[in-house]
């Protein structure tokens, strides 16, 4: 009948006093990324012919810049369609239209302010003909990693000057060393287990003070973490696992960044991230988009509130922040070569952002199946989020092809730990399975047992479990249900978490086996 399956691994706990710029109270020196022309930071860095987004918004930042006119000295095909400078003083946004026949060349943008003018060489390039944006499929088997706690290929990048956070093993919030070249080392044993793409947690800069590894607080959304490796390294590892027919999913976060990003030491817009009174978390409340008593003040409170203290929630109403993330995640699958997203916490984003991401996506890359994570309790709230459902009558549609699908796992868990009668333990399943009318496509949602937020698959059903109920687990995955299926690392090994979450995440791969951290 259908899915995806999920291997995983846990994660998080922060915590702030000001959402405002700087949040600490010995306010860090500011991180300025120099890209040309005395720091001026450039996003994206270039862009490319022949793409189906060819209006493409610039950030420029630099001090007192919004003070500059900006021209293009030359260009083929392309023209500066506006400028909008934002509510600080450092920053230019410019629409660049780029034609369907325009060739690839590098552009001069001129910024003049009365006799003071300095140039910027932007690059326009060819596509390359590489593997991306393939998608995942039915047929895919999903092995979810966390970078940080799976291998670590290369010590010397353990602990990065600088960076706040360095290796700490005897932590169970610490960073564990593993990278992007332990996976790199280790992709035949994930081709030998069957795996068909490999779904990374967040792998981007996450220059956080405390539990940095999970990597859902970005603090750079153009630059690899350090400690993992660099840009360079992941479109090699995304290379190579092409040459083995294995997929790469970017694990990606719309919602909110960290609260050391660098936009919080001078946000570019003072609408940029939502802002309250006073810190407010969110209701963690999705059914108040769904339900039709709902106060509107009920589904601000659960899309602006913050998901937590140290991760900032990004107002995607704003237009400037919408076109930079759309932008962002065309631009990774065009460099490195990405072949689909998972996306986090999607039902906390506005929602007529979401649609229009997913949209812009789709249109640029028709192959990508993207789910997104929808951690509810009940098909109808789940299913709201997917697209081209019934709610689709209320004027809405997401153009989510497909979700991880919570009801499913919570229904397997349940036959596996509880007794059967007419509605619970395996009945559950079935109740289930019976409301997939819900989606225009069940087979584009994404199964599994367990996940990197929760409490182990082995430890729910009991660590001495009868090799009979292993048996039916896998067969529950592999058999007549969703057939996307995600297994967390080391969850092939049977491995449980006894002593809870913490346990879970230290164990990284040695060779072809597992080691305790």
């Amino acid at each position: 009948m259908r899915r995806f399956l999920l291997l995983a691994f846990p994660f998080f706990l922060f915590n702030c006093n000001h959402f405002w710029g700087n949040p600490y109270k010995t306010p860090l020196p500011p991180r300025i990324v120099p890209v040309m022309n005395d720091s001026l930071r450039v996003e994206p860095a270039n862009w490319w012919v022949g793409m189906t987004w060819n209006k493409l918004e610039i950030l420029f930042q630099r001090p007192g810049l919004a003070e500059y006119e900006v021209r293009l000295e030359q260009g083929k095909g392309m023209k500066i369609l506006k400028v909008v400078k934002g509510d600080s003083p450092n920053y230019l946004f410019v629409t660049l239209e780029i034609n369907a026949n325009a060739p690839a060349q590098k552009l001069e943008f001129v910024f003049s302010k009365g006799k003071n003018t300095f140039t910027h060489e932007y690059p326009i390039r060819e596509r390359n003909d590489a593997i991306k944006a393939q998608g995942v499929t039915p047929r895919d088997v999903i092995y979810l990693i966390f970078p940080d706690r799976f291998a670590n290929g290369d010590p010397s990048n353990d602990n990065v000057a600088g960076m706040l956070q360095g290796l700490q093993r005897e932590k169970d919030e610490g960073r564990h060393g593993g990278d992007l070249k332990g996976i790199r080392d280790h992709l035949d044993y994930l081709k030998d287990l069957g795996v068909s793409a490999i779904w990374l947690n967040p792998e981007l800069e996450n220059d956080q003070l405390e539990a940095s590894y999970h990597g859902y607080a970005v603090t750079d959304h153009y630059r690899v973490d350090r400690r993992f490796g660099s840009n360079a390294e992941l479109r090699e590892l995304v290379t190579e696992c092409h040459w083995r027919g294995i997929k790469v999913i970017r694990d990606v976060v719309l919602n909110h960044i960290g609260d050391n990003h660098w936009w919080m030491k001078d946000l570019p817009a003072k609408d940029w991230v939502n802002q309250w009174p006073a810190y407010t978390n969110t209701s963690f409340r999705a059914p108040s988009l769904v339900d039709p008593y709902a106060s509107e003040f009920d589904k601000k409170h659960f899309n602006d509130g913050w998901f937590d203290k140290r991760m900032p929630d990004l107002n995607q109403r704003n237009p400037q922040v919408s076109n930079y993330l759309i932008q962002q995640a065309i631009w990774w699958i065009e460099y490195a070569g990405i072949d689909d997203f998972r996306i986090d916490t999607y039902t906390y984003s506005d929602q007529a952002f979401c649609s229009k991401w997913c949209q812009a996506l789709l249109d640029e890359y028709p192959n990508l199946s993207m789910f997104g994570e929808i951690w509810e309790n009940a098909v109808p709230v789940q299913g709201f989020f997917a697209d081209d459902q019934p709610m689709k009558r209320g004027n809405f549609d997401s153009n989510l092809p497909g979700v991880v699908d919570f009801q499913l796992c919570f229904a397997i868990q349940d036959a596996l730990t509880k007794e059967t009668t007419w509605t619970e333990g395996a009945s559950k399943i079935y109740y289930v399975l019976a409301q997939d009318y819900f989606y225009k496509d069940p087979y584009k949602n994404v199964i599994m047992l367990d996940n990197h937020d929760m409490t182990r698959i082995y430890t729910h059903i009991g660590e001495s479990s009868t090799s009979t109920k292993r048996e039916w687990l896998f067969y529950s995955l592999q058999g007549e249900y969703r057939r996307f299926t995600t297994p967390l690392k080391s969850w092939e090994l049977g491995i449980a978490n006894p002593t809870g979450a913490a346990f879970a995440r230290n164990f990284q791969v040695v060779g072809r086996g597992l080691r305790s951290g």
